[in-house]
């Protein structure tokens, strides 16, 4: 079984994340004083997603969670996290 390419991320000077996931994007928070990345939960990210992203929030949990954790930078999962989708 071949395992879908990993979701990518750039972070961005407006402390935003930005991530791409097959061709389509994201942006959640990250902060730039003290580098820490706040994800929503799964509830709140299925609640603002579209139907392409609502079945990815443990995909792409996962992968921040290994990007986060290669750069030292916190990763927190909060309910008032905030996501936007392009």
């Amino acid at each position: 079984m071949i395992s879908p390419p990993k979701v990518q991320f750039e972070p961005k000077w407006r402390e935003e994340l930005i991530g791409t996931i097959d061709g389509r994007r994201f942006v959640i928070e990250m902060t730039m004083g003290t580098l820490t990345v706040f994800f929503p939960t799964a509830p709140k990210w299925e609640a603002s997603a579209p139907d392409w992203a609502k079945p990815q929030w443990e995909r792409v949990r996962a992968d921040l969670s290994d990007w986060c954790e290669s750069r030292r930078i916190p990763l927190v999962t909060v309910d008032d996290a905030w996501v936007s989708f392009n």
